[in-house]
């Protein structure tokens, strides 16, 4: 799950994470108000920042910098309500409906810090760059050398040395060692406590007057670990995911939107990525990753078939289920039911094997639906790119 930058600054700063003043507006009189109270309180400027989860929105025209309280709702009024497009939206972009309203600080230096879980090695990883500001893919490609590591040992945790380590490799010095030291264990506090997946700072500044402070934040969340955690469940904006995610994980769900024209529907995650990746060898491509589970339900496989359906861009759906826990004669009759009630047009074919199996393709042959039945995987992605062309 994603949040939002002033949602992931709020976290961190409970764990000693320095972060600019500011707060969350909805419209241009909270915005202006906001404004006051950090120019109140000692405030040069302040910045006004779109609250989409996306990135570069900077270059989006999202960001903006204030000189008084009126240019801070001025700025406010224009960005609400408008369609920011960034290199990470696609060209459809996000309708901005909040804004960061924070103090500006004075930079001297931008740095890259993140703390993540590298699957490869089942271990925490920080990684740290000098080059602040950029993505680190990019630097990555470009300056591989410019990227410091330091794995954290699940059985130990985090070491002060390690973040001393990262912080003299960022050139930082004196005091500022001990400030990214704090802010470092800080992070990962809340990273552990929180169950996050990632948590991003970039920029991480120093300032002119002394400080090191996490200038932009990017948090996400393990959905495994949510339900320990209905605080954090509260911060999620439905309005910035895809419609049909939403409502996928109302019915527990595990659904992706992709931009194909093959609409999938599998049990299992390993086997939805083998139906994906044949779909493409037999030269189509897949609309979605949508793993209905093994242990699905008649409502679920019907709800997951309309979820199929709801997507314009679908021309054909491949359904491809092995069945053990969740049975064939199940997903048969869910698959029968959800096609009479939307009416589906378009063709769909099946490649069924396992439990009760021989119930369920006479349940398909009884439907009078005209279902195409494909014998093994192979059979079965030639037949729906072709039908999907």
């Amino acid at each position: 799950m994603k949040i939002h930058e002033y949602q992931g600054k709020s976290i961190l700063a409970k764990f000693g994470v320095a972060v600019p003043r500011g707060a969350m507006a909805a419209t241009r009189a909270e915005a202006e108000r906001v404004a006051r109270d950090l120019f109140d309180a000692g405030a040069k400027g302040v910045v006004v920042k779109a609250q989409i989860h996306a990135g570069g929105r900077g270059k989006g025209g999202g960001v903006k910098l204030a000189k008084s309280v009126e240019e801070a709702g001025e700025l406010a009024a224009k960005m609400l309500g408008m369609c920011l497009v960034t290199h990470q939206t696609g060209p459809e972009g996000r309708i901005v409906r909040r804004l960061l309203i924070e103090e500006t600080l004075p930079i001297e230096r931008e740095l890259y810090l993140s703390m993540l879980l590298n699957r490869a090695e089942a271990k925490l990883l920080i990684m740290a760059s000098v080059a602040g500001g950029m993505e680190i893919e990019q630097v990555a490609a470009e300056r591989p050398e410019a990227i410091l590591k330091e794995w954290i040992d699940p059985g130990i945790g985090l070491q002060a040395f390690q973040c001393r380590k990262i912080a003299f490799g960022l050139g930082l010095t004196d005091k500022l060692v001990s400030q990214a030291v704090a802010l470092m264990m800080g992070i990962y506090k809340a990273y552990h406590a929180t169950d996050a997946s990632l948590v991003e700072i970039n920029p991480l500044i120093t300032t002119s007057d002394g400080r090191v402070v996490a200038l932009d934040a990017k948090v996400n969340f393990d959905d495994n670990g949510l339900f320990r955690h209905k605080d954090i469940v509260e911060l999620r904006d439905i309005t910035e995911e895809d419609p049909l995610e939403v409502e996928a994980s109302k019915y527990g769900l595990n659904y992706i939107k992709l931009d194909g024209n093959v609409g999938c529907m599998v049990n299992g995650a390993g086997l939805a990525m083998a139906t994906m990746d044949i779909i493409k060898y037999a030269g189509g491509s897949p609309a979605n990753f949508l793993d209905v589970g093994g242990g699905a339900s008649e409502e679920q496989v019907t709800r997951a078939f309309e979820i199929l359906l709801s997507d314009q861009n679908v021309c054909a759906v491949l359904i491809n289920i092995f069945g053990g826990i969740l049975r064939v004669d199940t997903l048969a009759s869910g698959v029968v039911a959800a096609a009479r009630s939307t009416q589906v047009t378009f063709p769909i074919v099946l490649r069924l094997e396992g439990t009760n199996v021989e119930t369920g393709r006479e349940i398909l042959k009884q439907s009078g639906l005209n279902f195409i039945v494909a014998e093994t995987m192979k059979d079965a992605a030639e037949k729906v790119v072709a039908a999907a062309k």
